[in-house]
């Protein structure tokens, strides 16, 4: 007996969605559906535990493509994913009050969005570190060959975002295993370089498909096919912004690293023995049921045989390092989190503070208004996600939280 349930795509693909026990969003089923109608689906659609409803493709979908890529199924936060580390301290290394190490990790990392993002913006470099004009030095030259192309890109924050976090769902977290020892993890992803990528490929893929965009089940899945005017330049350019990703998460565990230690409430400490960097919004080329394609995990995990990946739960629930089990009906892949069970307005009307720092009680995190989208309350029991998916993946380390830094 298969661990999924299959869902027909009104004349599309199938949908293979592992969701059983799991609070199912139908819009977000409707949007799976949409999806396998298009014809440049390969085989079928996977759906993770995590589903909700997203802009075009659902959060949490895996869609395997012959030929062509749907800019807005990789999204706007193209790259994002998360990091984690375990470092050789235990919990009782950690001190009894731990609001100076929240702000000496505030201090360490730029987060969060002021001035609409221009100038004096605190989730930007104002002095840029070195380390950071380093990895800038590396990313520079393909960013100049993306914009010489696309000139209107040209625009905003680019290298001064690098090496920071960001915003609405990302974080950083201490956390601590089931063998009592200290990790650090992070979410994060491209920044608004990355945004500005998507989005204007978005707009590229309508513009491209002309009438035809007429014919979607969605304008928003608009696509790009092999050998169209700007297919290569936009798999060079979701590439470049998986590798700033990927690097903004890098130097941001630097950052804090550093600044860890130097604290006199600390140990000395190592670290490195453990450690997981991965996507989970992001495209790549694949083989699966004996063809090459494009795999669009828009919210999930990569899970082949052996691979490690990252399942968070919420600001105040477990999160799990996990190990792939390989499972080719989910084109390899997991879910990427508990997933959202209502929108940030809905869980704004419905909880209050008070509600919220019952939610997190024992985590050191910001307990005010602004982050009740962000309340445990707003997403998914991870407990029943991870349940759904068992025959994805193994659990390698439960980690929880004790201290948590948001945007």
């Amino acid at each position: 007996m298969s661990s999924y349930e299959q869902y027909e795509g009104h004349g599309g693909a199938p949908i293979k969605a592992w969701v059983r026990g799991v609070h199912t969003d139908q819009n977000a089923i409707r949007q799976l559906q949409n999806v396998s109608r298009l014809p440049i689906v390969h085989g079928h659609v996977a759906a993770m535990p995590d589903i909700h409803f997203g802009i075009g493709a659902t959060v949490g979908s895996v869609i395997p493509t012959k030929g062509a890529i749907i800019p807005a199924a990789v999204g706007v936060d193209i790259g994002c994913g998360m990091m984690a580390v375990r470092t050789s301290m235990t919990a009782s290394d950690l001190p009894d009050d731990l609001k100076g190490i929240r702000s000496a990790i505030e201090k360490a990392v730029p987060h969060g969005r002021t001035n609409g993002g221009g100038k004096g913006d605190r989730g930007a470099w104002h002095n840029t570190p070195a380390r950071v004009e380093a990895a800038w030095k590396k990313l520079r030259p393909d960013y100049e060959q993306i914009v010489g192309a696309h000139k209107s890109l040209d625009r905003g924050a680019s290298y001064s975002q690098l090496g920071t976090l960001g915003g609405g769902n990302h974080f950083v977290e201490v956390c601590i295993d089931e063998a009592q020892r200290v990790w650090i993890m992070l979410h994060s992803g491209s920044r608004g370089v990355g945004n500005r990528i998507g989005q204007h490929f978005i707009s590229l893929a309508k513009k491209d498909m002309g009438q035809h965009v007429h014919n979607l089940p969605d304008k928003d899945l608009a696509y790009f096919t092999e050998g169209a005017e700007h297919f290569s330049d936009y798999v060079f350019a979701v590439d470049w912004a998986q590798r700033f990703a990927r690097t903004n998460r890098d130097l941001m565990m630097m950052a804090i690293f550093e600044t860890l230690a130097k604290r006199d409430d600390l140990p000395k400490f190592t670290h490195g023995e453990v450690a997981v960097n991965c996507h989970h919004n992001y495209v790549q080329q694949e083989d699966h049921f004996g063809a090459v394609v494009f795999v669009t995990r828009k919210g999930a995990v990569r899970a082949g045989l052996g691979d490690l990946g990252i399942i968070p739960g919420s600001m105040g629930a477990k999160s799990y390092i996990v190990r792939g089990k390989g499972n080719p009906d989910s084109f390899h892949s997991c879910s990427h989190g508990a997933g959202r069970v209502m929108s940030r307005g809905e869980a704004h009307r419905r909880f209050t503070v008070e509600d919220h720092i019952a939610a997190t009680e024992g985590v050191e995190c910001r307990k005010d208004g602004a982050v009740i989208d962000e309340t445990p309350m707003a997403y998914k029991d991870i407990d029943t996600v991870m349940a759904a998916q068992q025959d994805l993946v193994e659990v390698v380390h439960t980690l929880k939280q004790v201290v948590c830094v948001k945007g």
